[in-house]
């Protein structure tokens, strides 16, 4: 079936027909606008540039702490807003934002919901201008994972309003085991990532670096294909992680004998190898061929259509009084155009999630779901969406 076939059916999209009609009049942004300024994690920020984290803990958004910046539990919710400084068309620097909202893979439906909600709000408190991104943990963006020095993902999570899981931060009694990799889809040679997996000989790895924390002392054990730049994460780690306690490290290379130590107190002690296991990030979707989509009812009802394929797609084919949907192949960006009508305004993300959806059920990009989606507005572009448009990579 076509990408954008039910996405012109009148009945289910005609914005005449459903409640959206205030969306995007100056009525709706006072209101939105009234209601996020009465959240008080939102005082004071996105005022200079600068990394700011929050928790969705019982339905409400509670500060991450500065020194846990860049550790993630898989049974949460979290909201990332990066600001930083832009230069407008007359040269004058002005601050632009980031925000993203992640999914732990665990997280439940309430803590995801409230996640994308208070987004969407923390937008509409910083004029409505922010790059909004969705982040899946099992296939983050690129340019979330530039955000950090390095990215740990945690077991546990907190109770949230339906569910409950329990709290693993800092395990004393079981072995912590850290796998340290490159980012698979990433094109920077330094996109290292830092993931905590089950403390078994079954983790390891032979082309990455692991990083055991047991009975007060801290292995690492270095697999024969690992990178430069993992052995270089996997030393920060274990310097962050000796600051906070004394402990003695020991780093051991594969190719050596004494590193048997190490499976062996994983439970390999009849292991041999090769040590092989997947990796808890995946690769980006498929790559697709590059195309630019039109979401617009200026016809009296919302039609979506391909406007052009290929690379050549730039900002000149963007049009202000529409919003446009370009695919990469890797990634799904949403360009509002600052005279786009309210009903494709309210459509937007419904549409995004539409064709991804459709893109999965085909056979070829059945990865297709975990795509990711961000949304910009004309005049207040990100640098990591001109790149993607323009196809700098």
């Amino acid at each position: 079936m076509p990408p954008h076939e039910g996405l012109v059916h009148t009945k289910e999209y005609d914005w005449r027909d459903s409640n959206v009609e205030a969306i995007g009049t100056e009525i709706d942004h006072k209101v939105k606008y009234n209601s996020a300024a009465t959240e008080p994690a939102w005082q004071d920020v996105g005022q200079a540039p600068g990394l700011q984290i929050w928790r969705i803990e019982d339905f409400q958004v509670v500060a991450w702490p500065k020194n846990r910046y860049g550790d993630f539990h898989e049974g949460d919710s979290y909201i990332v807003l990066h600001s930083y400084k832009v230069s407008n068309k007359d040269g004058q620097e002005k601050i632009g934002h980031d925000i993203f909202f992640w999914l732990g893979s665990k997280t439940s439906q309430d803590e995801a919901g409230t996640a994308a909600y208070k987004t969407v709000e923390l937008d509409e408190f910083l004029d409505g201008v922010a790059t909004q991104h969705r982040e899946l943990q099992k296939e983050p963006s690129e340019d979330f994972v530039a955000l950090f020095s390095r990215i740990r993902i945690l077991s546990g999570g907190v109770r949230s309003g339906f569910t409950h899981v329990e709290m693993n931060e800092e395990p004393k009694e079981t072995p912590m085991l850290l796998r340290i990799f490159k980012h698979p889809s990433a094109r920077r040679a330094d996109s290292i990532m830092v993931h905590e997996v089950e403390p078994t000989w079954k983790s390891l790895d032979e082309n990455d670096v692991f990083v055991l924390e047991r009975n007060d002392k801290i292995w690492v054990w270095q697999g024969k294909s690992c990178s430069p730049m993992e052995k270089a994460k996997a030393a920060q780690v274990v310097n962050d992680m000796t600051i906070a306690k004394h402990v003695d490290v020991e780093v051991l290379s594969q190719s050596e004998s004494r590193s048997r130590t190490v499976v062996s107190m994983l439970g390999g002690d009849e292991a041999e190898g090769p040590f092989t296991s997947p990796r808890p990030v995946t690769p980006n979707a498929s790559q697709r061929p590059r195309k630019l989509w039109r979401l617009s009812d200026a016809s009296g009802r919302l039609e979506f259509g391909v406007v052009k394929e290929g690379q050549d797609i730039g900002m000149s084919d963007l049009e202000s009084n529409d919003v446009f949907l370009l695919d990469t192949g890797h990634s799904v960006w949403v360009w509002q155009g600052s005279q786009a009508s309210k009903g494709e305004k309210a459509m937007w993300i419904k549409v995004a999630e539409s064709y991804i959806r459709q893109l999965a059920d085909a056979a070829e990009n059945g990865d297709a779901h975990r795509c990711p989606i961000s949304k910009v507005v004309e005049g207040n572009e990100s640098p990591a969406f001109v790149k993607a448009l323009e196809a700098y990579f």
